[in-house]
């Protein structure tokens, strides 16, 4: 494992195989402060998320709007904070280099590239570029004074190739290119995962989805982290959603019983 300063440091050694990292996305500074405030350790953004509160769809934030987000949680909380940064913003290894430079400034404590090259056909860079292109975003987040946990995504299983040896030939690659971490969301099996964990000498982050394994089975596995994504986003959506629909539909206000169970939560939260 890499030597890390500061608040990467500090991120990347709550990593441990077998007590894994719960790192729940937030959306904003006030979802951020709250999950904060229940004894998170560090949480990290969600790329799909953020962009519902652009009113936007994921994949249409700019790369300075990431940015610009990322420093902005960082600062709401005191624990580390990781960003999803998505692919870089940039095809070529120079320009998700300079991505991973910019974000070293924001007072992040980590960022992730993805290997998923943004177009509408779903297609993942070839091994040999997605390789490259770590490599530049590791060099870019060890080599200053202020250093990033670099977290590498192998995006297949996501986007309809459910290949796990292609999976773990990426992920190799990517752990001696450099990264610190590595991820493969989308994978549900036990074994899928398990292969994962043992093929590779770096930490691994699991995506909570449907069907996959509990946090205590993940653990027994061997896993070092584990995110939700835009999940929680998408629940308040729901809570919003059912509230709207009762006054608009019912003319009723019995979601005021939610309020009152969470609002003086929240409040405690915002006010530290």
């Amino acid at each position: 494992m890499p030597t890390l300063d500061g608040k990467a440091g500090q991120f990347l050694a709550l990593h441990q195989r077998g007590k894994p990292l719960l790192q729940p996305n937030a959306w904003d500074a006030g979802s951020a402060r709250l999950l904060e405030s229940m004894g998170f350790d560090a949480i990290a953004t969600t790329s799909s998320g953020f962009a519902a509160t652009l009113g936007q769809l994921d994949g249409t934030v700019t790369r300075d709007e990431a940015l610009t987000h990322g420093a902005q949680m960082a600062r709401a909380v005191d624990i580390p904070v990781a960003a999803d940064t998505e692919n870089g913003f940039a095809d070529d290894p120079a320009g998700v280099a300079e991505m991973v430079t910019l974000a070293c400034a924001t007072g992040l404590a980590g960022c992730s590239i993805e290997d998923y090259s943004g177009g509408p056909d779903g297609a993942l860079y070839d091994i040999g570029l997605a390789t490259e292109r770590i490599a530049a975003a590791a060099e870019a987040a060890h080599r200053g004074p202020v250093h990033l946990v670099l977290t590498a995504r192998a995006e297949n299983h996501l986007h309809g190739v459910d290949d796990l040896g292609d999976t773990v030939a990426r992920l190799q690659a990517y752990q001696e290119a450099g990264a610190d971490v590595l991820f493969a969301p989308g994978m549900r099996s036990a074994d899928d995962i398990r292969v994962v964990v043992t093929s590779v000498d770096r930490p691994v982050n699991v995506l909570a989805t449907p069907f996959c394994p509990p946090i205590d089975e993940l653990a027994a596995i061997g896993v070092a982290r584990i995110s939700v994504g835009g999940s929680f986003a998408w629940v308040a959506y729901s809570g919003l959603i059912d509230a709207a629909r009762e006054l608009k539909e019912q003319g009723t206000y019995s979601y005021w019983d939610r309020v009152a169970a969470v609002r003086d939560i929240v409040r405690n939260a915002l006010a530290r």
